[in-house]
């Protein structure tokens, strides 16, 4: 029997429409376009309006996109995994509610969390689930409502996060394409410099917590940034080293869209050439687990069957890493 590798097959994405610019966040905080701009690379940011609407309707979107655009029946479907910071309960599992709703009845699901991580761990444990010759369809999904836990006084970080979603999907593959090898690691050291301090069982929600805005996140941000340069760099360029590649060998690099800088680090580590560094930050900031997926999307139409793609993320708590894959299709 051939060898299994999980390639992907095809790339769903969803924003909203309502776009948060600089110059709207300038009339919100003290702050302006040319310092987030030149210390971000964020232009504007979209929102989810909707007071009544969650990740899962993001989530939901993307994965009918992606359902659509591929023409694949949602009933052939085995199991969906939910990358998200943002989960529309703390109880109750919103992948499951997303398979549900987009008929992917005979699916199981659940839910990822690792931060900016989400979506980067998700592609190693829905590649698994793939190679294991068990499953044949694994929908993989990005998604964050991020302006739910965004504090809009807090200049350090209302300025960097939006929302949107993003969805992939693994399938069997035996020419060699699909994720090659992962690198991924975690560091607990980065527990309080980027966190929602409570509603979790340590700090159980109350009226004070609610008073303090102790539900909305917080970051230290030059912590954050340090060990995200550092990281994300030392990531990307081990996967290099242990496969061999040169940068004349990576077709692209799909970071994480956290910060332009850190992006500007990642890819000077592995000297890659600046056409090959895949952005989309200036339109859509920070969404958590979406960034990868949407960066997928968007340039989608850029990739060749075989091209040598290399993703990078950071994420809270500490987690990271970098993932080795080979695309697996010419888009028509």
């Amino acid at each position: 029997m051939n060898t299994i590798t999980a390639a992907i097959t095809a790339v769903g994405a969803y924003v909203p429409d309502f776009v948060l610019s600089n110059k709207v966040l300038e009339t919100m905080v003290d702050t302006n376009d040319e310092w987030i701009t030149t210390r971000t690379g964020i232009k504007e940011r979209r929102i989810l309006k909707d007071a009544d609407k969650g990740t899962s309707f993001l989530a939901i979107k993307a994965a009918q996109d992606l359902i659509a655009k591929a023409n694949i029946d949602p009933l052939e479907i085995d199991m969906i995994i939910m990358a998200t910071a943002t989960a529309d309960m703390p109880v109750a599992s919103t992948g499951v509610y997303v398979a549900t709703e987009i008929g992917a009845t005979n699916a199981f699901a659940y839910d990822l969390q690792a931060a900016c991580s989400s979506f980067l761990y998700g592609m190693s444990t829905a590649a698994a689930y793939v190679q294991s010759g068990r499953y044949k369809k694994v929908l993989l999904i990005g998604a964050d409502k991020m302006s739910s836990i965004v504090d809009y006084t807090d200049r350090a970080t209302c300025i960097i996060f939006g929302d949107g979603a993003g969805a992939v999907l693994f399938e069997p593959n035996y020419e060699g394409l699909g994720l090659q090898d992962e690198y991924l690691r975690s560091d607990g050291v980065g527990r309080d410099f980027l966190k929602i301090p409570a509603g979790g069982s340590l700090i159980p929600t109350t009226e004070e917590t609610v008073k303090n805005r102790q539900h909305n996140i917080i970051q230290d941000g030059k912590t954050v940034f340090k060990y995200a340069v550092t990281n994300m760099a030392d990531a990307s360029e081990l996967i290099l080293k242990r496969n061999n590649l040169t940068n004349e060998d990576v077709s692209w690099l799909v970071p994480h869209q956290a910060n332009k800088r850190i992006i500007d680090a990642t890819a000077g580590r592995m000297e890659l050439e600046d056409s090959k560094v895949l952005m989309n930050i200036e339109k859509y900031g920070n969404t958590t687990s979406a960034t990868l997926p949407l960066v997928l999307s968007d340039f989608e139409h850029l990739f060749k069957k075989g091209d040598n793609i290399i993703f990078a993320a950071f994420g809270g708590g500490f987690t990271w890493g970098s993932i080795y894959l080979k695309w697996a299709y010419d888009k028509k």
